[in-house]
């Protein structure tokens, strides 16, 4: 399952360096997550770099975009083309 960021998002710039997939953008309003490129930092981290470094916990699951484990990992595949 990609991640998303909530309206609750205080634009503060600390979730965008640390995804490694480059999936974290500044929107229109707040910073947005490409679904396409979320892995939730499977294949390089343990957990979301996002949620843990993000002041107000803004960074849920999307449950509109759910994807198993193996699938992430797939998608981690394609993007890094390991």
């Amino acid at each position: 399952m990609a991640l998303m960021i909530t309206d609750e998002c205080i634009n503060c710039d600390v979730c965008e360096p640390e995804c490694p997939n480059g999936a974290i953008s500044p929107g229109e309003e707040i910073y947005v997550i490409d679904p396409n490129l979320c892995t939730e930092c499977v294949g390089h981290y343990d957990e979301p770099q996002c949620q843990q470094v993000c002041p107000v916990d803004c960074i849920p699951l999307d449950p509109g975009h759910k994807e198993t484990h193996d699938e992430l990992m797939e998608k981690y595949r394609v993007i890094t083309a390991a």
